[in-house]
């Protein structure tokens, strides 16, 4: 056995099923070691990002690793974005990158880079050094990728390490349990808010169905107010489940939101922060002098620690969450309003729906709260591009689930090679594009900065229109049957054929 054998079969006897790969040169033994340890499914990305978004997606559902399998420093910097998404999401994703035999390094080669310095910033980093030490390096990644929290760990790989002679696989410890909440952190959580305005922010997996159960059991008995975080990596959602605002985007309207808090409690989420600094502006976003309480931290078990909080509190049992109306589709053009609607209306029970439709999906979210019970994936780490691939990997993971990737066009372009991908695995996703043929949200900021009548310059950076892009026929040049639509009836009928037949779908939706 070789360490490419060993790396891949520790890889599987810890439970990791798939690879998202886009391999090269310095890759064949641990290619060819894909086949030769029985039961790793090895899936072929057009582009690393796509491979990335993809293990970031399958993590998410399963709260299993993910592996992918990239090319080099290049390789690997073409998959960093969507690595920088898992990161902020918490995503247990283990990469394997090729480097240049150990030997050959001091030649520097065209194609020789430093891989460790471009992996750190999104998390863990090992180079192996020998064949015998493969092994227990993948193991140890596995590790520290689980957590909890999950991370992003990646193993440097030099060629000679993959071909030389090694031992067999190594043990990977079963997974730690998350932390039990800290009783003494919860009596003074609740020593502390019996008094004053109370925000209670969640993230995390104090988003799960349990999660938004014990916050609500908290509102009811204690008046507070209880928010989402801005971009979270998987909620649930739909009729039975309470419906919280999420913080706004926009520093001004957060703000706006969390004034007057004494304090706020953070169940799963962090500390609220501007997304961007602008002028006269403020990067924390809770009021001065606010106390900010963290119930549970990223990793903690946050349902646990709320139901915790509402037991000291006296709580009761938290009350039924009020009916909402079932959403109802839209008729006539097409519009944000109308797509969000129409969309919410016909999605089935358990869809798991990709939010990356930006400026266009803003409508979206009220309608959905009263459709039925599905999961929600979000863009955590702003990195555009990964609505396809991130579906891509969640269907993979649930294929018994339908998926919906709901999507806006400007970000999609990032990476629509995950239609192929889809194609090829015969997925079933359903893409939503949202066809506003332009990147509205920086107009947004154009506008924000004063800039009211932008120049000829700063219109032809937002503009997607000239040419306009064929979604359809991009579609259909990757295998996946695509169709235009500018109205709701049309774009409810296509839905409807869409989610009822096998495979890949696309729906450009024009606005």
């Amino acid at each position: 056995m070789n360490g490419a054998e060993t790396l891949i079969q520790t890889a599987r006897t810890a439970g990791v099923e798939v690879c998202f790969a886009n391999p090269g040169t310095t890759e064949m033994p641990l290619v060819a070691a894909l086949d030769s340890v029985p039961g790793m499914r090895a899936v072929l990305g057009l582009f690393e990002g796509v491979c990335t978004g993809a293990a970031d997606g399958y993590a998410r559902m399963t709260g299993r690793a993910a592996l992918t399998l990239l090319h080099l420093g290049p390789g690997f910097a073409n998959g960093i974005a969507n690595l920088h998404n898992a990161r902020r999401a918490r995503s247990p994703v283990v990469n394997l990158i090729g480097d240049q035999a150990s030997w050959h390094l001091a030649a520097d080669a065209p194609l020789t880079s430093d891989i460790a310095s471009l992996a750190r910033p999104v998390g863990w980093v090992r180079e192996i050094g020998t064949a015998r030490h493969a092994a227990a390096a993948m193991s140890e990644a596995l590790t520290v990728a689980q957590g909890p929290p999950g991370q992003v760990a990646t193993l440097v790989v030099p060629a000679d390490v993959q071909w030389d002679p090694a031992g067999g696989g190594a043990p990977v410890p079963v997974p730690s349990a998350a932390d039990e909440p800290d009783e003494a952190r919860i009596a003074e959580i609740a020593t502390a808010t019996r008094h004053g305005a109370t925000i209670l922010l969640l993230g995390g997996d104090a988003l799960s169905a349990a999660g938004l159960l014990a916050a609500h059991r908290l509102q009811a008995a204690s008046g507070w107010t209880v928010l989402v975080e801005t971009f979270s990596a998987r909620i649930e959602r739909g009729a039975g489940l309470p419906d919280f605002p999420r913080l706004p985007y926009f520093p001004e309207q957060a703000s706006e939101v969390l004034a007057g808090a004494e304090q706020i409690v953070l169940a799963g989420a962090l500390p609220p922060v501007a997304f961007f600094g602008y002028p006269d502006g403020r990067s924390q976003l809770a009021p001065e002098g606010c106390n900010v309480l963290t119930l549970s931290a990223p990793g903690e078990d946050g349902a646990l620690a709320l139901e915790a909080l509402g037991d000291v509190q006296g709580a009761p049992p938290a009350p039924p969450v009020a009916p909402r109306p079932p959403p109802k589709a839209a008729s006539g053009a097409l519009d944000p309003a109308t797509l969000g609607a129409t969309l919410a209306a016909l999605q089935p029970a358990q869809a798991i729906v990709i939010d990356e439709a930006a400026t266009s999906g803003v409508a979206y979210a009220p309608h959905a709260a009263g459709a039925p019970q599905h999961t929600t994936l979000g863009l955590t780490g702003g990195a555009i591009g990964q609505g396809m691939p991130c579906a891509t990997g969640a269907a993979l993971a649930c294929p018994d689930r339908p998926v919906i990737a709901f999507q806006a066009d400007g970000s999609g372009l990032y990476t629509l090679q995950a239609l192929w991908t889809q194609a090829r695995e015969h997925l079933d996703v359903t893409t939503v594009i949202c066809a506003n043929r332009s990147y509205r949200i920086l107009q947004v900021e154009l506008a924000r900065a004063g800039i009211a009548e932008p120049g000829p310059n700063a219109r032809a950076l937002t503009d997607l229109g000239s040419p306009s892009i064929d979604w359809a026929a991009a579609a259909q040049a990757f295998g996946v049957p695509g169709v235009r639509v500018d109205t709701a009836e049309a774009l409810a009928d296509s839905l409807t054929r869409a989610l009822a037949e096998p495979g890949p779908h696309l729906i450009e939706a024009v606005i």
